[in-house]
């Protein structure tokens, strides 16, 4: 593969101010207009719209500056430097594994691209149960349509790779609607190595458009810089302590840093938001910080089949299916959304069950072995509150997050759903992701079997790449951290602009919500603070 030209790289030979790391020593002082913590979806969008209203912006990112040159599509390079715990982030219970991006550009730069609007049910359900009447697909619509446009998210026009191609094929033979996925990208080689990186800055990460966007107009970034504690003094946030740390999350040599601003951005992400909010002991009247933390928990279903399907080839998400949501009332027995994602070596090897030469058995048939996965909705129902973010004893957050009989039911009939496909698609054999699961070789054998099988914690493979919540919204501070506006009910020169503001799971991959959500709120800010009008361009 021809190495294509590196953007961030050119930046940098430009002049981009960026410290930190491998790219200089921190200063002992920085003062600007806005403080961003973190640098993924939210923060990207900020950070470009607050430049362009002329505003000094600083960022801070705990992970290192990555860019195409460094990525070389290997598992073994990607985890350990672009995701949260080397792509091993688990819940308190060890019972679910979270991916999470590390590094500049968030989880944008390792997201697998699928671009979904918030949907109108989660949008009424919102409305409902958190008082956020000002948010409809109509009010929403355009500023969706801005980030779609910035971000060139649009239809996937080339073939689904087998992969995708076989969910597509299962659900039509049993009359399943399963239409195309959105994508962020531009030029995509259709590699399928999205999770580690694009090589050819195709995905319009805020890696390759946002930030550089902000870095030209003279924002700061720095990296490999945790930021542990927002100083608040007189009921207002008055500086950022920051640390520098290694690439593994450890302390580094070198003075802490002060960042002093008018306002501060918290987008870390979840999980990480809600921890840096209790770390400075911000107020909590109602205690609801770092509650209601949403995974949309994801069970896997595994097929092998006669022909090749090379699942880590071609785009790695393409084709999904909403039967399981669109028939399932939003409060009621817990729906899911059903996609193919992209089939890894060291991904696929930690993640299905058995050792010995029953992996190795597994591993031998790696090339034709399909995988679906089913995105659990949570947070629609009093049996399904979500998790709990809290802190260790060194201030690093941990989710405790309960699977209760009522997610697990929805894990049952999850794993049944997609046998049931798979099979229509034509598997020879069957293999839910459980400890228990035997290879099932017809669909009358794994409906039985899936019935009768323990669905319980630890037993049951639960993974998750997207978190939600901890500093929810809603239109008063006592269901809500953070009000309508993104800014927090009790400090009034903080925002939070991540998917932690998610009162619920959204019922779809979230970054396209983060994106919509945020350019709003994004844009409002810059106002406020500038006088000036924006646009996400």
């Amino acid at each position: 593969m021809s190495r294509q030209p590196d953007p961030v790289r050119e930046g940098l030979a430009r002049g981009w101010r960026v410290l930190g790391g491998p790219h200089g020593a921190l200063p002992g002082r920085v003062e600007c207009d806005v403080a961003i913590v973190g640098s993924g979806a939210g923060a990207g969008i900020t950070a470009e719209l607050l430049t362009q209203a002329g505003l000094r912006v600083v960022l801070v990112e705990e992970g290192p500056l990555r860019s195409s040159t460094d990525f070389h599509q290997r598992e073994s390079e990607a985890y350990p430097t672009l995701y949260q715990e080397s792509a091993a982030r688990k819940t308190a219970d060890k019972a679910i594994n979270i991916l999470q991006g590390r590094c500049v550009g968030g989880s944008t730069t390792v997201n697998w691209t699928s671009s979904f609007r918030t949907p109108q049910s989660t949008l009424d359900h919102w409305r409902d149960r958190f008082g956020l009447s000002d948010f409809s697909s109509d009010v929403l619509a355009p500023w969706f349509q801005q980030a779609e446009r910035r971000l060139n998210v649009g239809t996937w026009l080339m073939p689904p790779n087998e992969n995708n191609e076989l969910l597509r094929r299962g659900a039509a033979r049993l009359g399943i609607t399963a239409p195309m996925i959105q994508r962020n990208v531009k030029g995509c080689w259709d590699l399928g190595s999205c999770g580690m990186g694009c090589p050819t800055n195709a995905k319009q990460s805020m890696l390759v458009t946002t930030i550089p966007a902000a870095l030209e107009r003279g924002a700061s970034l720095l990296v490999q810089t945790r930021v542990q504690e927002l100083v608040m003094k007189g009921g207002r946030i008055e500086a950022l302590r920051c640390v520098p740390v290694q690439l593994d999350g450890r302390l580094a040599s070198g003075s802490e840093v002060q960042i002093v601003a008018q306002h501060y951005v918290v987008a870390g992400g979840a999980i990480n938001s809600p921890a840096l909010l209790m770390r400075s002991g911000l107020p909590d009247p109602h205690s609801l910080l770092g509650r209601r933390t949403f995974l949309h928990p994801v069970v896997i279903s595994a097929a092998l089949f006669e022909q090749a399907v090379e699942g880590w080839k071609g785009a790695p998400q393409t084709i999904y299916t909403d039967h399981f949501l669109e028939t399932q009332p939003i409060d009621g027995a817990i729906g899911y959304k059903l996609e193919a994602p992209p089939i890894h070596p060291v991904i696929f090897a930690s993640t299905l069950p058995g050792y010995g030469q029953a992996q190795a058995d597994l591993l031998a048939e790696f090339p034709k072995t399909h995988s679906l996965l089913a995105l659990l909705r949570d947070g629609f129902h009093e049996q399904s509150a979500g998790g709990r973010v809290t802190l260790r004893s060194d201030g690093s957050p941990v989710l405790d997050y309960p699977l209760t009989d009522f997610v697990m039911d929805g894990a049952r009939r999850a794993f049944l759903s997609m046998a049931e496909i798979q099979f229509a698609a034509g598997a020879k054999v069957v293999l839910p992701v459980h400890e228990m699961a035997q290879r099932y070789t017809s669909w009358a054998q794994a409906r039985e079997a899936i019935a009768a099988l323990p669905i319980k914690p630890l037993l049951t493979r639960v993974v998750s790449a997207h978190v939600m919540g901890g500093c929810g919204m809603a239109g008063d501070d006592k269901r809500g951290v953070v009000r309508p506006d993104g800014v927090h009910w009790q400090v009034a020169n903080l925002s939070v602009h991540d998917g932690s503001i998610f009162p619920t799971s959204i019922g779809a991959n979230p970054q396209l919500s983060i994106y919509g959500i945020v350019n709003r709120l994004a844009t409002a800010l810059a106002k406020q603070l500038s006088g000036r009008d924006v646009t996400l361009a």
